[in-house]
């Protein structure tokens, strides 16, 4: 397997498993991660918020961890990556109102690249405008936005993951075994027993 380089595009109130695991595995299996946020540099940290699923009409909110940025989102460039990452939370509805966000998106999508976007990530990829005509998962609430950006909504269970081609898309981190699996073979990426 030859290492991918991989971007994680994050900000403040990044969901906190939705970030933290996906970095963690794809280092483990060998491929370079940089994680990033509009506004901050290698070194700065994000808040991350967990949200749980406890029986309420929507997902309760909980204080995370401070994640540490390891690379510099003003120093990125789409065609440096193999692949992106978008984790949800509430960072998505934030960072789909920056141009360079989009554009980076847009590039990537453009490219051809591995996207594996969850939860509220998807709002990324509606506002970038590259789910036209693609079917795609993500957390129920976001299914209107996928719709609207000419996508079609996937609404499948919590712990499952949906692939079209090179995007990887789930509902939210209960999700994590068949999203990072999935993305993994969309990757190219091996596991050895």
């Amino acid at each position: 397997m030859a290492a991918k380089k991989i971007l994680v595009l994050v900000g403040d109130f990044v969901e906190d498993y939705e970030v933290m695991v996906p970095f963690q595995m794809l280092l483990m299996v060998g491929h370079t991660v940089h994680a990033v946020c509009p506004d901050k540099k290698a070194g700065d940290f994000v808040r991350t918020a967990i949200h749980d699923f406890e029986g309420d009409q929507t997902y309760s909110e909980k204080p995370g961890h401070r994640f540490t940025l390891n690379a510099t989102f003003a120093e990125v460039r789409a065609k440096d990556y193999d692949a992106l990452v978008i984790p949800g939370g509430r960072a998505p509805e934030y960072l789909r109102l920056n141009p360079k966000v989009l554009d980076l998106v847009r590039a990537m999508a453009k490219a051809g690249k591995p996207i594996a976007a969850i939860c509220h990530g998807p709002q990324i990829l509606a506002a970038a405008g590259v789910l036209q005509g693609r079917p795609c998962s993500a957390y129920p609430a976001v299914g209107p936005e996928v719709t609207e950006a000419g996508g079609a909504f996937v609404n499948i269970p919590v712990d499952q993951a949906h692939v079209d081609g090179n995007l990887v898309t789930a509902p939210a981190w209960p999700a994590h075994p068949d999203w990072i699996a999935k993305f993994l073979k969309v990757l190219g990426t091996r596991i050895e027993p």
